[in-house]
């Protein structure tokens, strides 16, 4: 059943939220359903809020998929969780190592550290126990390691990197182990990363649970057996599996290890914290372990697959590197997914049907909202007969990488905006487009991937951002927003399929979305443009500064849902999407993204610090920045975000 919310639900006059009202108008005596208990839930804020009924139990869920604050001002009563709250903390995932020379594979990433208190679970530790003083409790997301890259003067690669810790108060998850370089172990972690190969010299994968906690948080990396193939990493449910005894032509790497299943977020059954898969050549690819473990790679099968975003899964290794020369796409490990962090608490007893689920379901404003940041099914009763309103939004494009000049800002991913008339019985599959990855070398392929409404007969797609240039081409790649370019010319940037959101209502967009065309490279020393957003052009280079982000949009009044953290801070409200990434900068300060207003990523800057692009928040669809073109590693580019669909309809 989908998560529910009820904050601002017209029948509802308690005001801290309390179901009770609701379900005695609704669900009392005569309605076929068992009178509520007299219980009440705590009131808080923070993240994406969902309620959702698993048995008679009526649970709330505050989704953290960026960094946060989790805010309580007043306890319940009369339930197990009246001062006390049930977490899940999954930090981010290891990056995948990339291939080596001589036939050598690349090895799995472990899957980021999972700590949990659900009742039931196996992994589960004591509840968390709340106060009002001080009320606030510190929520950070760990993003993901990004994969290595194949090094053709060395013929070998280093160590994917390690995911970053997520943290709810006092629990924090280690962020999961790098799969192991050349001849490497894999790196210790949340769980260990898998063992690196080289001939006949077994490795031993990294070690899970690093630092200690009990119940454990994750599984060792797999070892690596002399095959050539790469370990799999370590996942919450399980060891990484070593990569299986063989020979050439034919070397496979090892499976990623599992995950661990919960029903925490929304009463679904939902796997977190899977490994990476080891890459090999010519082989079976090696799948990442369920819980959103990315797959290992083959010789012939392009990019290893990276993590999953909000799961924690390990980024996949990549396939071997024969002949050993170049730097195409199959010689780049997978990236980590980022973490998530889940706080529930009980608020109601009854038992009743929802009117459709699917996604995080809120009343605002007399309106019933399903928000969808991950991929799920929208299930209606043939009783649903509606006309809903959506909005769908693509995955942002990834930052471009150049080594000299900084990278162009990824671009928005287009916003489609409108409505359409409904009847059931349907489950239609919502499609969260992914954003593009962020590059740590010349790969180009780093655009957004389309966010699909897939009702039946009518699909409403909108398009991923293009990614941003980079040095093999310099332009920025077209999309639903364009990527901005990079280099010391008058180098485009990439087309935008939208058109120019004007700044107010009505918001309904033309066919095409919103979504505007990336920045223009300046002549002279170089820099980088940035990328285009839902209400603005990429900023040109100001070289040596880079461009700044074309600016989002705010979303329909609709979906202003206070209770709820959708999208990012900007004038009005925390409900901008749809900003263009920043350029990376060749000197001077990192340029901004999204024009300050939305999650747009912000591009590396070269005074005195590495030229790192910073990544788009989640489920937003913003660009990610450009890489500065700095002296000191890592040179790394912005991930794009993720996207959103948005669905409501009258309560």
């Amino acid at each position: 059943m989908g998560a529910r919310s009820t904050g601002g639900h017209p029948n509802i006059t308690k005001a801290d939220g309390h179901l009770l009202e609701y379900f005695r108008q609704n669900f009392g005596a005569g309605g076929g359903a068992k009178p509520p208990v007299p219980i009440s839930g705590m009131t808080a804020t923070g993240g994406i809020i969902g309620d959702y009924t698993s048995g008679s139990a009526v649970y709330r869920a505050h989704i953290f998929t960026s960094s946060g604050t989790f805010d309580v001002s007043a306890l319940g009563s009369g339930t197990p969780t009246a001062s006390a709250v049930e977490y899940l903390v999954v930090a981010g995932g290891g990056g995948g190592s990339g291939a080596s020379g001589n036939d050598i594979g690349g090895a799995g990433g472990g899957a980021g550290g999972l700590r949990t208190s659900a009742s039931g679970h196996p992994l589960a530790g004591s509840a968390f126990p709340v106060s009002i003083s001080p009320g606030a409790y510190t929520v950070t997301v760990g993003a993901g390691g990004n994969g290595s890259v194949y090094n053709p003067a060395s013929r070998g690669a280093s160590s994917g990197s390690s995911g970053s810790n997520s943290v709810f108060g006092s629990v924090t998850s280690h962020g999961g182990g790098g799969g192991g370089g050349k001849a490497v172990a894999g790196v210790d972690g949340g769980s260990g990363g898998g063992a690196g190969s080289y001939g006949a010299n077994p490795t031993a994968g990294g070690s899970g649970n690093t630092p200690p906690s009990s119940p454990s948080q994750g599984n060792d990396g797999g070892t690596s057996t002399g095959n050539r193939g790469g370990g799999g990493g370590g996942g919450a449910g399980a060891t990484g599996s070593p990569a299986p005894s063989g020979g050439e032509p034919v070397t496979a790497g090892g499976a990623g290890g599992i995950g661990t299943s919960l029903t925490i977020r929304a009463g679904i059954s939902t796997f977190y914290a899977g490994g990476g898969g080891g890459g090999g050549r010519n082989a079976s690819i090696a799948v990442g372990g369920n819980g959103g473990g990315g797959d290992g790679s083959i010789t012939t099968d392009g990019l290893a697959g990276d993590g999953v975003v909000s799961t924690g899964g390990g980024g996949g290794g990549a396939g071997n590197s024969f002949p050993g020369t170049g730097t195409g796409d199959g010689h780049i490990g997978g990236n980590g997914g980022s973490g998530i962090v889940v706080v529930r608490y009980q608020i109601a007893e009854l038992t009743a049907d929802a009117k459709a689920t699917g996604g995080a379901i809120s009343f605002y404003n007399n309106k019933t909202i399903h928000t969808f940041t991950n991929t799920g099914t929208f299930t209606a009763p043939g009783t649903f007969s509606e006309t809903i309103n959506y909005v769908v939004i693509g995955g942002g494009g990834g930052g471009g990488h150049h080594p000299q000049y900084g990278g162009g800002g990824g671009g928005a991913g287009a916003v489609k905006i409108g409505s359409i008339s409904v009847s059931g019985p349907f489950a239609s599959t919502m499609t969260i487009g992914a954003g593009g990855a962020g590059l740590v070398a010349n790969a180009t392929s780093n655009g957004g991937v389309d966010s699909v409404l897939n009702y039946p007969g009518t699909p409403i797609a909108a398009a991923g951002g293009g990614g941003g240039g980079g040095t093999s081409p310099v332009a920025g790649s077209n999309g639903g927003s364009g990527g901005g370019s990079s280099g010391t010319g008058n180098e485009a940037g990439g087309t935008g399929s939208g058109e120019d959101f004007p700044g107010s209502s009505p918001f309904t967009s033309p066919s095409n979305g919103w979504g505007n065309d990336g920045g223009q490279a300046t002549p002279g020393p170089g820099s980088a443009s940035g990328g285009g957003g839902a209400t603005g052009v990429g900023g040109n280079s100001p070289a040596p500064v880079g461009g700044t982000g074309g600016g989002g949009m705010r979303l329909p009044p609709d979906y202003h849902n206070p209770k709820s953290t959708v999208g990012t801070p900007g004038p009005g409200g925390a409900y901008y999407v749809a900003g263009g990434g920043g350029g990376g900068a060749r000197s001077g300060t990192p340029s901004s993204g999204g024009s300050g207003s939305t999650g747009g990523g912000t591009g590396g800057g070269t005074t005195g610090a590495p030229g790192v692009g910073t990544n788009a928040v989640q489920s937003t669809g913003s660009g990610g920045g450009g890489n500065g073109p700095s002296d000191v590693s890592p040179r790394v580019s912005g991930s794009g975000g993720s996207g959103l669909i948005l669905i409501s309809y009258p309560s």
